[in-house]
């Protein structure tokens, strides 16, 4: 059963929230969070905590001036795993450095998440980013279990429109988690080659570079494209546009 909540954090912003019990709530949950029609639909996976400083400031040029203009230009709403880490921070606050008006929209495992102004559930809790505008609370008992809600989430929005999960950086859920189920969801994955850690070791078997038969299975599909961090931010964008058109004209 879905129930709906507003969100204040300490920097002024406000969320509209909602948690639910099963997968077949995701669209009466969706319209209650003022989703009502199908948009294009931008997910993006990678690193959290697991995600340096260093690396975070590398990427910070990428959401801000790639991502967001993205997102926003093309009318998408991005969906994350919602909390104040990692991709999720960095989108979180290039849309607020940038004025960007796309909607942000976090799924989090209930049970690990910290809702301002309450207590931590339990140990690795993890506070939610506070500039995203809408969450989605799910069940679960560890970190990983938003993984394939992200997935369901994602198709469910977009409901036949343009639909990519973005792969920056990341670690084991990642890899094993949040890539799997976005192909099996037929969504394509642009990894960002460069940015780290499963990234790279997906984009370098893709391009050859290493032998590596525990990743074949995902390269198979046929859904997993590369694109270099270092190449200039308007052929960045470029890549984005190429993928989406390709997976969606075949």
């Amino acid at each position: 059963m879905q129930s709906l909540f507003q969100l204040t954090f300490d920097n002024g912003a406000t969320a509209r929230g909602v948690s639910l019990s099963e997968d077949s709530e995701i669209s009466s949950a969706l319209q209650q969070l003022g989703f009502t029609t199908a948009r294009p639909t931008l997910v993006i996976v990678g690193g959290a905590s697991g995600l340096a400083v260093d690396d975070m400031e590398q990427l910070r040029s990428l959401f801000q001036n790639v991502l967001c203009s993205f997102a926003d230009s093309f009318d998408f709403a991005v969906i994350d795993g919602g909390t104040d880490a990692g991709v999720m921070r960095l989108i979180g606050q290039s849309r607020s450095a940038t004025g960007r008006k796309f909607p942000l929209l976090g799924v989090v495992v209930q049970a690990k998440a910290i809702l301002p102004n309450t207590p931590a559930p339990t140990d690795d809790a993890a506070t939610l980013e506070a500039h995203h505008t809408h969450f989605m609370l799910v069940p679960g008992s560890k970190w990983g279990d938003e993984s394939d809600w992200i997935a369901k989430v994602a198709t469910v929005l977009s409901n036949g429109k343009p639909s990519l999960t973005l792969l920056i950086n990341g670690g084991e859920i990642a890899l094993r988690q949040d890539v799997p189920n976005s192909i099996e969801q037929a969504r394509p994955v642009l990894i960002i080659s460069g940015s780290g850690r499963s990234a790279d070791r997906l984009a370098d078997a893709i391009n050859g570079k290493t032998s590596d038969p525990e990743v074949q299975n995902l390269i198979n599909s046929g859904l997993l494209y590369t694109v270099d961090l270092t190449v200039e931010q308007n052929l960045l964008q470029a890549a984005l546009q190429k993928v989406l058109l390709a997976a969606h004209s075949s």
